[in-house]
């Protein structure tokens, strides 16, 4: 009789990392299942329950004999900074994290393991140091909220299932992520430095970034917070520099940051501060359980991206 593959609840997993990380799962002999408030569109070929990242309800189901459990839920944080949207960043981390807690002591037989989506935003905005695992946090909105996020999901972890938090840099893939923005404003010539420049883009490719949850679900001493991250951050001008090489686009005028503040809000519609501060950060604690980057360096991954 042939066996089921694993289920993987993915929660929040109609996004593009989640349908990216599904797509990876599903590869490697899993069953993912996509929870999320809507459907994805276009359809895709996952299984797929509706949850409004708040409540405990039929849903649970899925929790049942899963092999692990993944929560990538939160609001975006590329939107501007109005005080509703801050609360909504804060709160769609922190109570679906709390839902999903509350979920897995209904059940049976749990997971084994719960892999929790954090943010490298928790070690703040540092101008040139470089964060690993056990540097401290910083101090805004953004490292409250990773480090609200974090404590929540702490106090949610069911004794003896083992707990991986992913400290995440920008996720870079074809199909979303930081890249599509980035390469709209280098279509439009304006792809050079942000304000200084100096500021870390601390990023990491789609399938490294899957690769990571993939190793954390088999591999048994995987176990508390992690930096996912690409070994490599560079500056905002190096970066930009590589991606007008790679789009083979001569000239990018700078961004000074009075302009940025007035286009970022007006034009793309975001927080002129994802753009005009950065971090540099690289996982120590990946590099001990012997992890292997298919892409640590950037022109390998904006010629695998980029390519027609």
């Amino acid at each position: 009789m042939k066996s089921h593959p694993p289920n993987i609840p993915i929660f929040g997993g109609t996004g593009f990392i989640g349908l990216s990380l599904a797509h990876h799962l599903k590869e490697r002999g899993f069953h993912p299942i996509l929870l999320a408030r809507n459907a994805p569109s276009p359809a895709v070929p996952f299984e797929f329950r509706q949850w409004d990242a708040v409540s405990v309800g039929d849903w649970v189901k899925v929790l049942e004999d899963a092999q692990a459990v993944v929560n990538l839920a939160g609001k975006t944080v590329d939107c501007i900074k109005t005080p509703d949207n801050c609360d909504l960043i804060l709160r769609s981390r922190v109570d679906s994290t709390k839902a999903i807690g509350r979920a897995l002591q209904l059940v049976d037989k749990p997971p084994k393991i719960w892999v929790q989506m954090s943010t490298a935003h928790i070690y703040g905005d540092p101008p040139s140091q470089l964060c690993t695992e056990g540097s401290s946090t910083g101090y805004g909105l953004a490292p409250f909220v990773g480090k609200a996020w974090e404590e929540a999901f702490l106090e949610s972890v069911p004794k003896g299932l083992r707990e991986v938090r992913l400290r995440t840099s920008f996720v870079i893939g074809k199909n979303g992520g930081a890249l599509q923005s980035l390469k709209r404003i280098v279509r439009l010539g304006l792809g050079g430095k942000v304000g200084h420049g100096q500021q870390g883009i601390s990023w990491i490719h789609e399938f490294d970034m899957n690769e990571i949850i993939h190793q954390a679900i088999i591999n048994k001493q995987y176990e508390g917070a992690y930096i996912a991250s690409a070994p490599k951050p560079v500056s905002n001008e190096e970066f930009m520099k590589a991606l007008r090489k790679r789009m083979g686009m001569p000239i990018g005028l700078p961004a000074p940051e009075f302009l940025t503040r007035i286009g970022a809000r007006l034009i793309f519609r975001t927080d002129p501060e994802l753009a005009l501060y950065g971090r540099y950060v690289k996982s120590e604690r990946l590099a001990k359980e012997g992890f292997n980057f298919r892409f640590p360096d950037l022109d390998e991954v904006l010629k695998d991206l980029l390519k027609k």
